[in-house]
């Protein structure tokens, strides 16, 4: 499926109702809510106390924001999930310096640990569909940006690239019952700061939808570049494509190829590990270097093909594409999931199997490709 901003049938997971459930429930029933118990915070700006108070103060003011009040059931839960884990990662990331407690990089790692949350613990029977576990960990990921926005190196391109993940006008909202969840001198300031947001959003076309380009290798040249202009409509000259998979082990990428694409040539790290007689768990250079020149030659031919390895983080397919796009091709992203435990399944049957230990260590570093990425991406989820 396409990324789009449209969820879709909310089927019965874990997370329904959450909204409706009482402080104590939600705290017997999330191990990561407990965790907030007792971590401290700056108290000049949460007078309030704890991570765990200032959470509980968040998700009561969302419920009486007009805005959440007017939404919706399932956005309801989804803003009020995000509320919840929005410094699910401050337990990891407090620390103090220079006689000040500080979390910094609290929202970029709460993102993967919300998602590895949401991944795991739905189980089989009540997985949290996909779509709507992205759109929470993206808010999780951006709760702090209507406050810094104007901090930012560029702050055109970082609500332009937020808006191709998340709806700002969403993460408003969640930023708003934040900003008056807690006790702390600029609060007003705050406010004033996320009402700004919210106008320099509807400036850019991209307040309740995201912003849209003169097509789609317009918007992937743009995010490919630092002071690059929206409107700009790239030329493209691309002569080739090539396909980039992502995904966990079995989550149906072999599947995936034969049913899509088996006339092409596939580069698979896999099957290089076993020419090459490398093991899984050694010196992955050789292996790497192998593969990036063979697509090298595909791609001096303007050979189309299909590159095939987890590709787990945005660094790693940031590279990639790199070099792809540098031989003049457009790269088609599309991942691939599966349940977790079915996942766990799958492996235990493939007479290649992954530890258990090593699908998990995978998971926590695990980061879905979205559209700021690539000239396409795809979602292909399975259940």
């Amino acid at each position: 499926m396409p990324i789009t901003h449209g969820i879709g049938a909310f089927p019965n997971s874990f997370l329904d109702g959450v909204w409706e459930t009482g402080w104590q429930e939600l705290y017997e029933r999330f191990h990561w809510l407990r965790a907030m118990d007792g971590v401290r915070q700056d108290s000049v700006f949460h007078g309030e106390g704890d991570v765990l108070t200032h959470t509980k103060m968040v998700c009561e003011m969302l419920m009486q924001l007009p805005e959440w009040q007017q939404m919706d059931e399932l956005t309801k839960n989804i803003l009020f999930t995000a509320a919840l884990l929005h410094d699910v990662a401050k337990p990891f990331c407090t620390k103090t310096e220079d006689n000040k407690i500080t979390s910094r990089g609290h929202a970029l790692k709460g993102e993967i640990l919300a998602r590895k949350l949401l991944y795991k613990e739905g189980g089989a029977e009540k997985p949290v569909p996909v779509a709507i576990r992205e759109k929470i960990v993206k808010l999780v990921r951006f709760h702090g940006l209507p406050v810094a926005f104007l901090e930012k190196e560029n702050p055109v391109r970082a609500v332009l690239e937020a808006s191709q993940m998340v709806r700002l006008d969403w993460l408003a909202v969640l930023a708003k019952a934040d900003a008056m969840g807690r006790y702390c001198p600029d609060q007003q300031d705050l406010l004033a700061k996320i009402n700004l947001f919210i106008e320099f959003c509807q400036e850019q076309d991209c307040y309740r939808e995201r912003r849209q380009f003169a097509d789609d290798y317009s918007r992937f040249i743009y995010f490919q570049k630092e002071n690059g202009d929206p409107a700009y409509q790239a030329y493209d000259a691309t002569k080739v494509e090539v396909i980039l998979l992502a995904g966990l082990p079995a989550a149906g990428k072999d599947t995936w190829i034969a049913n899509n694409c088996s006339h092409l040539p596939v580069i698979s790290l896999d099957k290089l590990r076993e020419e090459l007689k490398v093991s899984p768990v050694g010196e992955q250079g050789y292996v790497v270097q192998t593969a990036k020149e063979r697509a090298r030659q595909f791609l001096r031919a303007r050979q189309p093909f299909v590159w095939n390895a987890t590709n787990l983080t945005k660094k790693l397919r940031r590279q990639l594409i790199g070099l792809f796009s540098d031989y003049g091709a457009s790269v088609k992203l599309v991942y691939l999931e599966a349940p977790y435990e079915e996942i766990l399944k799958r492996n235990q049957a493939r007479s290649r199997c992954v530890p258990k230990n090593v699908i998990d260590r995978m998971i926590d570093k695990l980061e879905v490709p979205d559209l700021t990425e690539a000239y396409k991406v795809q979602w292909s989820i399975s259940r």
